[in-house]
């Protein structure tokens, strides 16, 4: 162990000795004689002329006269040449210095001597004073025995379960590789330990000496890449370690998560009815937890697994309460139909937000009847999911919009939460993913891999320096990200498949739409009437029934031509109307009463007056 920490001077010492002897050529030594000649010639010169001087002063008493002014001349002259002879022979040494061998033994002959000197004159023929020799010998010996520590190649234990990659890696970590190369990589003032091989890859701590820090040594990131010749596409992270000074170096090179199975079951919800399992960190193997009854945003770029990753947090939400999906886009709501309530057709959308606004204004109420201040029934979770495209079918409703806004932000403690999940976290722009006035309210944040740093300050909030930006893409890292406040390790979601959302309990919330006093007051119906003015109203003129299109009688035969229930989706293919125009049939039959559709979305022939009399 003593080898690292005499490693640093053993390769100055090398690294000066080496200079030295570089500068020790020919030509060097032949322009050292040379000086040394010009200076002792210019010393001789100079002698001469203030001899010359002397006899000159003495000859004549008149400083004036002009041997005396020609003396004082060449006196001077000679000094000056020889002060330029004595600078040349001092650029001359520089360039051909001694060894550092010959150098050390003068330093060491300073002391040497002296100490010699000393124990000889204080000692006696009977008593022998040694302290003065010995404290010399000692400094002798710890300059030659710190070389020889310094110089020691000592020799690396790996790990047998290590890979060639990670035996290389090893090596250069280790303090006696690194301390000889880093200052090849501008890397000089940093001292590793001994690496460590864990579960999730090789950790390292770095000794940051001078003034380096943790910044300073990120920044060279590249620079270490280089010295331990990594893999570009290795995970490298650089971070603080427990003690100033200090930093910790980490290589992503296995996954603690290998060799857990990605597919979840309802195993995995927690005992504790507080939290919710998002799925394993890759470093550490532990498993993951987040608050379920907390308002959540999941950003992350198309392709990198983000539905699969929400599907086990929304199996959770929905067999421990009631949970709501509205599906922007219309292919991720197919399976959890019939299992949970669904929306994705833009009348749906905006029942769906009617509905859980309402929701929450009617547990508002039977909270102050009841007298309690967080809701104790069961959770509504509306999770919307691709949230930019909701928001452009609603960004034009104030009114509607307003009541996402309110869901977000007065929800959770009446037992209404909302979770968001987009593929293009900003809030600015023409098509944002995110409203302003929701991103807020969102405080737990996952994040997949995003597309720019902007992204990732929206995804990551305040952690957006864990860089979910940087996230390799590849299918191997799909449903891997970064939990905002966890630390910048990486977790490796749950997934659950479209069998395993079918297998799920069977449990379609319905709510009711808003009452006009929720509307204009948003409040609840008031349980006391007061005094009023009625005014006698005119009756309602006869309506005349206006003539069915063409798309309103095609709707309507494929409709009773199923025989019963049938999906909207069903009638584009039986009708051969456009989406779009079924759609909007669909709407206003069912205003009209001639259609029903039912809380699943299945819709039916309503009973005509016949069969209603019957």
């Amino acid at each position: 162990m003593a080898a690292p920490v005499f490693a640093p001077f053993a390769a100055r010492w090398d690294a000066e000795a080496d200079r030295r002897r570089q500068l020790r050529t020919p030509e060097h030594l032949k322009a050292l004689i040379a000086a040394q000649r010009e200076h002792n010639a210019a010393r001789s010169v100079e002698r001469q002329a203030q001899a010359q001087r002397r006899i000159a002063r003495n000859e004549s008493k008149n400083p004036l006269s002009s041997a005396r002014r020609a003396a004082r001349t060449a006196d001077k002259a000679a000094r000056t040449h020889r002060q330029g002879a004595k600078a040349d022979l001092k650029a001359a040494r520089r360039n051909y210095p001694d060894t550092l061998t010959r150098v050390a033994a003068k330093a060491h002959a300073v002391h040497a001597v002296p100490a010699a000197v000393t124990t000889y004159a204080m000692s006696t023929p009977a008593d022998w004073t040694m302290w003065p020799a010995l404290t010399s010998a000692a400094l002798i010996a710890a300059n030659a025995g710190a070389l020889w520590l310094g110089r020691r190649k000592v020799t690396v234990v790996v790990d047998d379960g290590a890979s060639a990659e990670e035996r290389q890696l090893l090596e250069r970590l280790h303090p006696t590789f690194w301390v000889e190369h880093a200052h090849e990589r501008g890397l000089g003032g940093t001292v590793t330990t001994p690496p460590a091989l864990e579960a999730g890859g090789i950790r390292c701590e770095i000794r940051l000496d001078g003034t380096w820090t943790v910044k300073t040594l990120a920044d060279k990131a590249d620079s270490i890449r280089a010295l331990l010749g990594a893999r570009t596409a290795l995970r490298m992270r650089i971070t603080s370690a427990s003690r100033g000074g200090w930093a910790v170096l980490t290589l992503a090179t296995r996954s603690a998560a290998a060799d857990v199975s990605s597919l979840w079951t309802p195993d995995r919800i927690p005992a504790d009815r507080e939290l919710m399992s998002l799925g394993v960190d890759i470093e550490t193997g532990e498993e993951v937890l987040i608050p379920y009854a907390e308002r959540l945003l999941v950003s992350g770029a198309s392709g990198t697994g983000k539905s699969w990753s929400t599907r086990p947090l929304m199996a959770t939400a929905h067999m421990r309460g009631d949970m709501v999906l509205i599906d922007g886009k219309g292919e991720e709501s197919i399976p959890w139909e019939g299992i949970c309530r669904t929306a994705n057709e833009p009348t749906e959308i905006d029942a769906v937000v009617d509905e859980s606004w309402a929701e929450m204004i009617r547990r508002k109420a039977e909270m102050k009847k009841r007298g309690i201040s967080v809701w104790d029934g069961r959770q509504l979770t509306v999770f919307i999911d691709e949230g930019q495209v909701v928001l452009a079918r609603i960004m034009g409703d104030k009114p509607r919009l307003q009541r996402l806004v309110e869901l977000s932000s007065l929800g959770r403690s009446r037992g209404v939460v909302l979770w968001w999940a987009t593929q293009y976290p900003v809030v600015d722009g023409s098509a944002p993913g995110l409203h302003k006035m929701i991103a807020p309210n969102l405080l737990t944040r996952f994040s997949l891999r995003v597309a720019t740093t902007t992204q990732s300050g929206v995804a990551l909030d305040d952690c957006a320096d864990y860089a979910p930006h940087q996230i390799p893409q590849g299918k191997e890292w799909r449903g891997h990200g970064y939990l905002k406040g966890y630390g910048p390790r990486l977790i490796r979601t749950w997934t659950l498949d479209d069998n395993g959302v079918r297998r799920l309990p069977k449990s379609v919330w319905s709510g009711s739409a808003p009452t006009p006093e929720m509307l204009n007051g948003g409040a609840a119906p008031a349980t006391t009437q007061g005094l009023r003015l009625v005014k006698a109203e005119a009756a309602p003129a006869a309506s005349v029934p206006a003539p069915r299109t063409e798309a309103e009688t095609a709707v309507l035969d494929a409709v009773r031509a199923a025989g019963g229930p049938v999906r909207q989706k069903d009638l584009v293919d039986k009708s051969g109307l456009a989406k779009g125009t079924v759609s909007k049939t669909v709407t206003r039959l069912v205003e009209s009463g001639e259609l029903v559709k039912a809380a699943d979305g299945t819709i039916t022939a309503a009973p005509s007056a016949g069969e209603v009399s019957a």
